[in-house]
């Protein structure tokens, strides 16, 4: 089973690193808006273990954060 977390954490990690080459043409905001919700997913779910929940609760957490500082 931790292989599993393992293998899925990594493709998160790997999908958030692709999807930063779409902020090209994005404002200032909502490219921190993006990376935050990149990384929150990605603590979250460190923190939970893998949990679509952990990881989806992070990503909204992260990308508020992420706005937020953009202003």
């Amino acid at each position: 089973m931790k292989n599993r977390q393992r293998v899925s954490l990594n493709a998160v990690v790997v999908a958030a690193l692709l999807s930063l080459g779409a902020c090209s043409g994005m404002s200032s905001q909502g490219q921190s808006t993006a990376i935050g919700a990149g990384a929150g997913a990605i603590g979250g779910a460190v923190l939970t273990g893998g949990s679509a929940a952990g990881t989806v609760g992070g990503a909204v957490v992260g990308g508020v954060i992420g706005h937020e500082v953009a202003k």
